[in-house]
């Protein structure tokens, strides 16, 4: 029997909660944001969630921000919302418990700066 094909992910440029680009290449301003990125497209690609639903939570949690400020300010992170978005979906998915993720958070965060693997 065949194995089924890998499960991909639409990046449609024009959709609401598409991610940033130059050039037409993916834009991240740090590597948290590539690591969550690729984390979220693997579980996808595993089969641990449908990319509609992701996706949906990724356009509420632009949504919330929006209505909390203005695109503008410096603050503003696409995958600040992509990681929200994520960790939600992991808790609502039973896939990881919050609590193991804040104290993982905490371990590493204490780590020395440039230590990174």
């Amino acid at each position: 029997m065949d194995a089924a094909p890998p499960r991909r992910a639409t990046l449609d440029e024009s959709d609401p909660a598409a991610p940033p680009r130059k050039n037409g290449e993916l834009v991240f301003a740090e590597v948290w944001e590539s690591r969550v990125f690729g984390l979220t497209m693997a579980l996808h690609a595993a089969g641990a969630f449908e990319w509609e639903e992701f996706r949906q939570r990724l356009i509420g949690e632009i949504a919330a921000w929006e209505r909390q400020h203005e695109r503008r300010e410096a603050e503003w992170s696409y995958y600040a919302c992509w990681l929200r978005a994520f960790e939600d979906l992991l808790a609502d998915k039973n896939l990881c418990r919050t609590a193991a993720v804040d104290v993982r958070v905490r371990e590493l965060a204490a780590r020395p700066q440039g230590h990174d693997h």
